[in-house]
This record gives structure tokens, C-alpha cells and sequence, in this order.
């Protein structure tokens, strides 16, 4: 008689696979990722904005009505940009990678040409 597998060890196997501990790390740094870059473009936007804001009698971006939606969009490109940085870097390392591999010659192809060119040569030699 055989015993199904459990939810426990259904749930340990799909916990165990890489894709998903991968995802996990992935979203833990992310959220890191946020809150610095968040703590960056409110800096910027806060010293890069201060002239105005005092002329206009206002502490912060934030006291605007929408101005936690505009620091929220702000950081949201800011990391877009970033995302999309480093995926056509990488892209760009994968191409020049094929390149390279393609222009290695292949040491299978060479030593079944070299047998090939040796192989006529010893029967044009009688042997």
C-alpha cells in the first residue's frame, strides 16, 4: 500500500524548488531597494525643490495634495530605469558571450576534419 505524499511534504518540495527561493530573494531585495531609492529621490526632490518650496510657504513636497503620488511616481521611474539598466546590461554581456562562443572554432568539428584530412592522406599514400 502506498502512503500519498502529505500537504507538509508537498509544501516542503515546492518551498525547496530554486525557482521560488530565487523569487523570494528577489522580492526581499527589492523592497530594500525601494526604500533606498525612496530615501534618495525624497532628498534630491527636497534639497533639488527647497528654493521653490519656501518661496511657496511649504515644507515638503509631501504637503502638496498629491504630492506623495508625485514622489511615488518619481521613485517608481527611478527604479524602472534602473531594472531596465541592468537587464540590456546583461543582455548585452549574453550577446557578447554568443559572439564569442561562435567564433571559438568547435574542437569536436576540428578533430573529425583533421581524421578526415589524415584519412585521405593515407589513402592517396597506399596505406
Amino acid at each position: 500500500m502506498t502512503r500519498k505524499p502529505g500537504l507538509f511534504a508537498d509544501f516542503k518540495a515546492f518551498i525547496n524548488k530554486g525557482n521560488v527561493v530565487d523569487l523570494a530573494i528577489a522580492v526581499v531585495i527589492a523592497g530594500a531597494f525601494g526604500k533606498v531609492v525612496g530615501s534618495v529621490v525624497t532628498l534630491l526632490m527636497t534639497n533639488a525643490l527647497e528654493p521653490a518650496l519656501k518661496a511657496a510657504n511649504v515644507d515638503s513636497i509631501n504637503s502638496w495634495p498629491a504630492g506623495s503620488v508625485i514622489v511615488a511616481i518619481i521613485n517608481f521611474l527611478v527604479i524602472a530605469f534602473v531594472c531596465f539598466s541592468i537587464v540590456k546590461s546583461i543582455e548585452a554581456t549574453k550577446r557578447k558571450q554568443e559572439i564569442v562562443a561562435e567564433t571559438k572554432p568547435d574542437p569536436q568539428a576540428q578533430l573529425a576534419s583533421a581524421i578526415t584530412r589524415l584519412t585521405d592522406a593515407l589513402e592517396r599514400k597506399g596505406f
